[in-house]
């Protein structure tokens, strides 16, 4: 069956999608995948644009109608969160009420800042791998870092005043949900649990032929060093990542409940995310 797929070329998603898109973790799929910036794969889920697609936690929230997550392929952990930063030499003590660049509307990173800040923030959405330039520059005063730039950020000039995912950690005490794979409701329902599989043995394709992977997770990695690469999957690619396991559905709960209360999302739909 011939089935389109969209996730972000960060070094978790290719890594872990790698073996499935080549045809190699089943012959049941012929994949037609697309790779793009989380904000763009959470815009085109509110459109049901893919049959299957990567997204952020806070978007799948309000599109649980159209898409399920799977068991597998979460990023979601502990250490992993979004970072709250700022150019080095400015003395900042606080982030309200000051202009922040996140990484988009319906990212999870810009969840949680909403939950640290109480919404008192002055939010502008740029791509994410323009927030450092954009910092450096003066174009604002803070920003949200996702993805490789959470490795790079002190030797490019930058200072973290929040881990967002150490506070979630500190205040919830679950793991922080960050990106989740779904797939489109409208299809056989035996279709998400046979991708489901087919997803687990690509996982596992990936760590028994790590060196065949590296070629195709450096050609889309905005950071093109072995090192930043490894460290990346080390810490985005874990147990949640093939299965979310009791622990995992609690912590997603337990966002979705949060971004609830503070009306942030939609609520009454707690039957719909699993």
């Amino acid at each position: 069956m011939e089935l389109s797929l969209a996730y972000s070329p960060c070094p978790n998603d290719t890594f872990l999608f790698y073996h499935l898109t080549h045809g190699k973790a089943s012959d049941q799929f012929q994949i037609r995948e697309e790779l793009h910036d989380v904000e763009e794969l959470n815009r085109a889920a509110f459109l049901g644009k893919y049959q299957t697609t990567k997204l952020s936690f806070a978007a799948y929230f309000s599109v649980m109608d159209q898409y399920s997550i799977l068991d597998s392929g979460s990023a979601l952990g502990r250490n992993c969160g979004p970072l709250l930063v700022f150019k080095k030499g400015k003395n900042f003590e606080s982030a309200r009420g000051k202009k922040i660049l996140i990484p988009g509307e319906f990212t999870t990173a810009n969840l949680l800042l909403k939950l640290f800040l109480k919404n008192d923030f002055q939010a502008e959405a740029v791509r994410y791998d323009k927030i450092i330039p954009l910092l450096l520059s003066g174009e604002a005063d803070f920003g949200v870092l996702i993805h490789e730039e959470r490795f790079t950020y002190e030797r490019q000039g930058l200072e973290k005043l929040q881990d967002l995912g150490e506070w979630w950690e500190e205040t919830t005490g679950k793991h922080i949900p960050l990106g989740a794979i779904a797939i489109r409701r409208d299809l056989d329902p035996t279709l998400k649990l046979d991708f489901d599989n087919a997803l687990k043995k690509s996982l596992d394709l990936g760590y028994q032929n790590r060196e065949e992977t590296y070629k195709y997770i450096l050609k889309h990695s905005q950071d093109t060093t072995r090192e930043v690469v490894d460290a990346h999957i080390a810490l985005y690619v874990n147990e949640f990542t093939r299965s979310l396991g009791t622990e995992g559905r609690e912590a997603i709960l337990e966002l979705y409940r949060r971004g609830v209360e503070a009306g942030f999302l939609p609520s009454g739909k707690e039957a719909s995310l699993f």
